[in-house]
């Protein structure tokens, strides 16, 4: 029985780690206009959820004191 159990959690982690080293071929650095982009829209995304944050919270301390 144990002799199953170590044997597919084996079989499992190496068929894991052949699916990432497939993943990891085809993947590529991003040149410096996809990196600004990147960039540029992850920092867009923080400043929008921290706006609507900050929202929420004024509305909250209005009128709900």
């Amino acid at each position: 029985m144990e002799q199953t159990d170590t044997s597919s959690w084996k079989f499992k982690l190496k068929a894991f780690m052949n699916e990432s080293f497939r993943v990891l071929k085809i993947t590529k650095k991003p040149d410096a206009v996809e990196f600004k982009t990147i960039v540029k829209v992850s920092g867009l995304g923080i400043l929008i959820i921290g706006f609507l944050g900050f929202v929420i919270q004024m509305v909250r301390t209005i009128f709900f004191p």
